[in-house]
């Protein structure tokens, strides 16, 4: 298996449902109270592209995007229309703390924070877009002295942040995905025509 650096067709994906899932044990007790217990400490995010598809062009796109990826084989990147940017549209340096310095650390992970303050989730960030990742050390943003490892989402700074120095960084990204089926069920509609009632996915987590 391999993971292919490839965006899914995104007239497709805009047109897709799904988002986040979790693993959770809820046992109740002959009280009638309940103990629960999160087995999962990251969120998998699953999608169904098949909403997507309007027309036979869309379902020829994803016909070969499929065969190309050998079914669940291998991954891809998908774009999630609701969640695919560290702050707005476009992206700012301060949006997200991602880490503190302490004179020696060079290597932070791109990171974003859902929730306030009482019990946020940090979700890690493997896939940011080429191109579309600022930082700032201490409120100032960096134009040098920095580089970020598109295939992992880890900031390598030069020279390590001062103790105590705020890391933050802005960027646009991308989810690693598979394919969930080995098989594609195609209707064709009409003549310009087609739907696929499912074309499931799920996230690679790293």
């Amino acid at each position: 298996m391999a993971f292919h650096p490839v965006r899914f067709p995104l007239d497709v994906a805009l047109g897709a449902r799904g988002g986040p899932e979790r693993r959770t044990d809820v046992v109740t007790l002959a009280s009638g109270r309940e103990q629960r217990n999160g087995r999962w400490q990251h969120s998998r995010r699953r999608y169904n592209a098949g909403y997507g598809v309007k027309s036979r062009a869309d379902m020829q796109a994803v016909l070969a995007f499929f065969e190309e990826r050998r079914g669940r084989l291998h991954g891809f990147l998908w774009r999630d229309g609701l969640d695919f940017s560290s702050g707005g549209a476009v992206p700012d340096a301060l949006d997200q703390v991602i880490g503190a310095g302490d004179g020696s650390r060079t290597a932070f992970q791109l990171s974003k924070r859902y929730g306030a303050a009482f019990d946020p989730y940090l979700r890690p960030i493997t896939r940011p877009v080429s191109g579309s990742v600022k930082v700032a050390v201490a409120g100032v943003e960096l134009g040098s002295g920095w580089a970020v490892d598109v295939t992992t989402g880890v900031v390598t700074f030069a020279a390590a942040p001062d103790d105590g120095a705020e890391v933050t960084a802005g960027f646009l990204f991308d989810v690693p995905v598979r394919f969930d089926t080995d098989r594609l069920d195609v209707e064709l509609t009409s003549f310009d025509g087609a739907e696929a009632p499912a074309i499931p996915l799920v996230e690679i987590l790293p």
